[in-house]
C-alpha cells in the first residue's frame, strides 16, 4: 500500500471516529457521574433517571457511567442543590423551590394558582421559561438540561376534610422551607411547619402536624395515605424537577457529549411526565380505595384569598420578576 493511499484510509478512519459515538480508549477510566434526587426508586423519577444513565452509557460507548442515589441517600432536596454547586455531586432534580436560593426569579415559578393546566405550564416552562432562567441559573453554577415532572400540589390532612377556605383555619401544615408554599397555606389561615422530607412520614404518623401538601404521586409512593385521612385536590402551586448539572461537571464533557445529554434528558423527562400524567387519576382513585376521603374544591374562593400571598412572593422574587413571569404566563395562557 502505498503512503498516499495509507493517509487517505487513515485519515477516514479518524473522522469516522470523531463523528460517530465517543468511545473509551484502550485502559482509559470512563468518568463516573453521582447524581442524587429525593423521589423513591419505585417514582417515575427514578425510573426516567435510571433510562437517562443507561441511554448515556450506550451513546457513549461506556465513556459516560452514571451512579444514582434515590430518595434522599445523599441528603434533602436543599443539600443536593448545594452539593451540585459544589461539585460533591454531578447532578440532581432539583425544584424550583431549591434553585430559588441561588436565583430568586425562580421564586415567581411558584406562584399559587397561576396555571390553568399542564398544557399550558409546559408552554410557558419549556419555552420562554427555559430561556430566562437557564442563563441566570449557569451563573450560580447550574445547567439546566430540561424540565422533568413533579406536579400541581395538594392538601393531605387527618383532622378534616377541605371544601372551602375556612377549612383550612387552624391545621398545622408541613411545607417544604420555601416562602412561596408558605405564603399560600398561611394567606388560608393554616399553620405551617417546615420539617425535612425524610421525616415527614414519622411526622405525620406522630400528628407532629395536620398535615402537609404535595402532589399525587409524591403522596401515593409516600404511602402517605397511611397516615392521613383526608385529601383535597387544591392544585395550588405547580413546581417541577429541573435535571440538572454543575457547571464544572458540564465542562468535562465534551461538545458531542453535551448534545446526548440534552438530547437524553429531553427524552428521560417526557417519559417521566407521561408516567405521572397517566398514572394520576388511577392514584386518587388508589388513594380513595386506602381509605383516604377526596374533595373537589371550587379553585375560585381559594385563589381569591392569595393576595397576601403575591405581596410576600413578590418582595422575595422581586416585583420585576414576577411581572415578568406573569406576562409569559398570560400571553401563553391560550394554545
Amino acid at each position: 500500500m502505498n503512503r498516499r493511499k495509507f493517509l487517505k484510509i487513515t485519515g477516514a478512519g479518524v473522522a469516522g471516529l470523531a463523528l460517530g459515538a465517543p468511545y473509551v480508549a484502550r485502559g482509559q477510566a470512563p468518568l463516573t457521574l453521582r447524581w442524587a434526587h429525593f423521589a423513591p426508586e419505585d417514582h417515575p423519577a427514578h425510573i426516567a433517571a435510571k433510562q437517562f444513565a443507561s441511554r448515556v452509557e450506550t451513546r457513549t460507548s461506556g465513556a459516560i457511567k452514571i451512579n444514582i442515589f434515590p430518595n434522599n441517600v445523599l441528603g434533602g432536596p436543599p443539600e443536593q442543590a448545594q452539593q451540585i454547586k459544589l461539585g460533591t455531586i454531578d447532578m440532581g432534580l432539583p425544584t424550583q423551590g431549591q434553585l430559588d436560593k441561588y436565583d430568586t426569579a425562580f421564586a415567581a415559578v411558584l406562584l399559587p394558582f397561576v396555571f390553568d393546566t399542564p398544557q399550558h405550564v409546559y408552554r410557558v416552562l419549556d419555552g420562554p421559561g427555559m430561556a430566562w432562567l437557564a442563563p441566570r441559573a449557569e451563573k450560580q453554577g447550574f445547567v439546566l438540561l430540561h424540565n422533568w415532572e413533579y406536579g400541581f400540589r395538594n392538601v393531605t390532612n387527618s383532622v378534616r376534610p377541605i371544601n372551602v377556605p375556612d377549612d383550612m383555619k387552624g391545621l398545622k401544615v408541613r411545607t417544604p422551607p420555601e416562602l412561596q408554599i408558605q405564603a399560600s397555606m398561611e394567606a388560608l389561615g393554616a399553620i405551617v411547619q417546615a420539617i425535612a422530607f425524610p421525616e415527614l412520614y414519622l411526622a405525620l404518623a406522630q400528628k407532629v402536624v395536620d398535615g402537609e401538601e404535595n402532589p399525587i404521586s409524591v403522596i401515593y409512593y409516600s404511602k402517605f395515605y397511611e397516615v392521613q385521612k383526608h385529601l383535597a385536590i387544591t392544585r395550588h402551586v405547580y413546581n417541577n424537577m429541573i435535571h440538572t448539572i454543575g457547571v464544572n461537571t458540564w465542562r468535562k464533557l465534551t461538545p458531542q457529549q453535551q448534545a446526548i445529554f440534552r438530547e437524553e434528558s429531553a427524552a428521560s423527562g417526557n417519559l417521566m411526565r407521561k408516567l405521572i400524567t397517566d398514572a394520576e387519576a388511577d392514584q386518587i382513585n388508589k388513594l380513595a380505595a386506602a381509605g383516604m376521603q377526596v374533595t373537589r374544591p371550587d379553585l375560585a374562593p381559594f385563589r381569591a384569598k392569595m393576595g397576601p400571598a403575591y405581596k410576600r412572593i413578590a418582595a422575595y422574587a422581586g416585583e420585576d420578576n414576577v411581572q415578568t413571569f406573569l406576562k409569559m404566563v398570560e400571553d401563553l395562557r391560550k394554545g
